[in-house]
Formats: structure tokens, C-alpha cells, sequence
């Protein structure tokens, strides 16, 4: 009896040291999942290196650029006087615009930084003109609030979250043109409508608001989505040259 008791007793306690162990590995474990969920959560932040510090505040000055160039396009058409029965001639197949690729360039830029660091180069861009630089195309300061074209700058912003977390997945051409799609209606939506709240509260007439939604967004559009789509097409690119030398 006393051989079968020590036994128990043997058994007990190597079973009590078993549990132990497995609480404390259990323990470990937790302490480690923790740990690297911690780490998981810093990494979340915007860390600028100096060459990506340097690459947002370039990408800023070249959303300048384009906001002060215009690009004199020329490009054969099929005129509406050849369904009319109206007499036509060969200027009539020759249409001309002056192109300002803003659009193009802010989606080149969040294809090239991606959407976080996209949205820091657009931010700096609009700061600096609202309360430092006149970087806008009719100047600058925080009155420009209230200029019919802000709304289009303002939209740069929920267009460049769109676009960077489409672009996240994969650069293949139907994403791009997915991105590309979602980011300019964005553009265009939120600057007509921002328009026509400031058109209300400045009792403009209706004809002044549809002249201005033609100047601005009427056949400017597809240019918008033409260049839009080869400038995401170039930041693909560009970003892993860029990013094998970052």
C-alpha cells in the first residue's frame, strides 16, 4: 500500500510540473502574440525615410506644375455637321483643347506613393496654398475656399483614398482602370456639387451653372480618363524603380 501511494503521489506531482509547464509556454505564447501586435500596430504609422520625405515634397511641387500648364491638344473628330445634312469642311474634322493634367497627376502620384503617402503629398499641396503660396491656378489663401474650382482640389483627397486602396491589390489593367474610373468621377462629382452649394449660397443663375459644369467638366472628362489611365501605367512603373533604389 505505501509502494502504491508513493506511486500516486510521483504520478500527482508530474502531472502537477506537466500543467505548469504547459501554462507557462500558454503564457509565452500570449505574451508573444501581444508583442507582435504591437509591433503589427506600429508599423500601421507613416514612417518617412529621407529619400520618401524627399519624393512626397517633389510630387508636391509637381502638382504645382501642373496646375500651371496647358497642354494645346489637337486631334481629328467626326463632326456632328455630317449627321445634320449642314455643309462641313476640314476644319470641322480638327478639334483643339488646352489641356491642364492636374487629374493625371495627382492619380500618377498616389500610384506612385501609394495611398498614404499619396494623400500627405496632396495635403502639403493644399495647405501650402491656403494658408502660404498662392500654388493654386487663381492664386491662393483660405478665402480660395470659396472659389467654384476649390471643390475640385478638396476632392483629390477621398479620390486618392479611393484610388491607393484600389492600387493596393494589383496594378493589372482592369484594376488600374477600375482606379482610374472611381478616382476621376470622385473628382468630378464632389467638384460639381461643392459648385453648386457655393452657386446657391451666391444666388448664381442656372445658366452660369451649367456653362461652368461644361467648361469644367463636360468633355474634359475623357481626357481626364485617357491620360489618367497612362499616368497610373507610368507610377507602376516608376515605383518599382524608385522603390529598388529606396
Amino acid at each position: 500500500m505505501s509502494d502504491e501511494a508513493e506511486n500516486r503521489n510521483n504520478f500527482e506531482s508530474e502531472h502537477n510540473d506537466l500543467q505548469q509547464n504547459q501554462n507557462v509556454q500558454q503564457k509565452k505564447s500570449r505574451v508573444k502574440k501581444v508583442k507582435t501586435k504591437d509591433k503589427k500596430k506600429k508599423k500601421k504609422g507613416i514612417h518617412l525615410g529621407i529619400g520618401s520625405l524627399m519624393l512626397v515634397f517633389f510630387c508636391s511641387f509637381l502638382i504645382v506644375v501642373a496646375t500651371f500648364l496647358q497642354l494645346n491638344i489637337t486631334h481629328m473628330i467626326i463632326p456632328m455637321k455630317l449627321f445634320t445634312g449642314e455643309s462641313y469642311n476640314i476644319n470641322d474634322f480638327i478639334y483643339s483643347i488646352k489641356y491642364i493634367p492636374q487629374i493625371p497627376i495627382i492619380l500618377f502620384i498616389v500610384g506612385l506613393l501609394g495611398r498614404r503617402l499619396g494623400i500627405v503629398s496632396i495635403l502639403l499641396y493644399i495647405i501650402a496654398g491656403l494658408f502660404f503660396i498662392p500654388v493654386f491656378a487663381l492664386g491662393g489663401g483660405w478665402r480660395y475656399i470659396f472659389e467654384y474650382s476649390f471643390g475640385y482640389i478638396f476632392a483629390y483627397i477621398p479620390a486618392a483614398f479611393f484610388v491607393g486602396t484600389i492600387l493596393k491589390k494589383d496594378y493589372s489593367y482592369k484594376n488600374v482602370a477600375k482606379a482610374v474610373f472611381i478616382g476621376i468621377i470622385t473628382i468630378h462629382l464632389i467638384g460639381i456639387l461643392y459648385m453648386m452649394a457655393l452657386a446657391y449660397l451666391k444666388h448664381a443663375g442656372w445658366n452660369f451653372v451649367c456653362s461652368w459644369i461644361i467648361s469644367q467638366s463636360g468633355i474634359k472628362i475623357i481626357y481626364d480618363f485617357v491620360f489618367s489611365y497612362l499616368a497610373v501605367l507610368v507610377a507602376k512603373y516608376a515605383r518599382i524603380i524608385l522603390w529598388f533604389y529606396l
